[in-house]
C-alpha cells in the first residue's frame, strides 16, 4: 500500500526536524569540547608557570625595594599575575583552618593554637577554572 502524498511531506518533515535538533545538539557538543580543551591547553600552561611566580615573589621579598630595578620587576610581576588572572587564574585563601581538599601540609608543628591552624604559608596555592593548580 503506498503512502499518500501527504504522509510522505509529514514523513519528511518529521526526519528533517530530527535532523536539525541532532545537528543542533551536535555543534552544542562540539563547542563544549573545544571549550574544554582550550581550558585544558590554558591549565597545562598555567600549571608550568606556577614555579615562575614563586620565583618572581621570592626574588622580590629578597630585594630593596627602593632600587630602580626592584621596581622594574615588581611591575613586571604585576603585569605577569594580571595576565593569569584575566586568563582564569586565582590565587586561594588562606584561612586560620587547614582544608585537605585545598592545602597541603608540609610539616606539623606543636603550638598553642587549636589543631589544623596553619602557622605559615610556604608556598601560595592556584586555581584555575575551580580546579586546584
Amino acid at each position: 500500500e503506498e503512502d499518500s502524498p501527504e504522509k510522505e511531506i509529514a514523513d519528511l518533515k518529521d526526519r528533517m526536524l530530527r535532523l536539525a535538533a541532532e545537528f543542533d545538539n551536535y555543534k552544542k557538543r562540539v563547542a563544549k569540547d573545544l571549550n574544554a580543551s582550550s581550558d585544558k591547553g590554558k591549565a597545562e600552561i598555567i600549571a608550568k608557570l606556577l614555579p615562575v611566580i614563586d620565583e618572581f615573589e621570592l626574588a622580590i621579598s629578597n630585594m630593596d625595594i627602593k632600587q630602580e630595578h626592584a621596581k622594574g620587576i615588581s611591575l613586571i610581576y604585576s603585569n605577569f599575575i594580571s595576565t593569569l588572572k584575566s586568563a582564569g587564574l586565582r590565587a586561594l585563601e588562606v584561612s586560620g583552618r587547614y582544608d585537605p581538599y585545598k592545602q597541603e601540609i608540609l610539616l606539623a608543628e606543636e603550638s598553642n593554637e587549636e589543631d589544623g591552624t596553619i602557622l605559615e604559608v610556604v608556598r601560595k596555592g592556584y586555581a584555575f577554572n575551580e580546579i586546584i593548580a
